[in-house]
């Protein structure tokens, strides 16, 4: 199996930072792309930010100037440094990971179990 467990989230005032972790643990042969999600009362859940193994970053335009995503592919941990953040930022924010347990396998989505990020005006 494979945990993915989440860590950073709290609650700030808007203007001010924070960074989220996310470490992969378990069967894991490799890990292709990480990313964060989001998922914010009474909205879909969109995609903040992934990075593929290589480096490789995209992120959603509400976010881009204010988060960096980033990951040590030793330690199978993802970052998300938030900065700038506004009451908009507000949600449960779960980390993603593409993952291959053995190497003839399909990847597949593992899924933390979310941690809430809340900024106050």
């Amino acid at each position: 199996q494979v945990q993915l467990v989440e860590s950073g989230g709290g609650l700030v005032q808007a203007g001010e930072s924070l960074r989220l972790s996310c470490t992969a643990s378990g069967r894991i042969f490799s890990i292709n792309t990480m990313g964060w999600y989001r998922l914010a009362p009474g909205k879909l859940r969109e995609l903040v930010a992934a990075i593929t193994r290589g480096g490789s970053t995209n992120y959603a335009d509400s976010v881009k100037g204010r988060f960096t995503i980033s990951r040590d592919n030793a330690k199978n941990t993802v970052y998300l440094q938030m900065n700038s953040l506004n009451p908009e930022d507000t949600a449960t924010y779960y980390c993603n990971a593409v993952v291959t347990q053995q190497m003839s396998d399909v990847p597949f989505n593992a899924w933390g179990q979310g941690t809430l990020v809340t900024v106050s005006s």
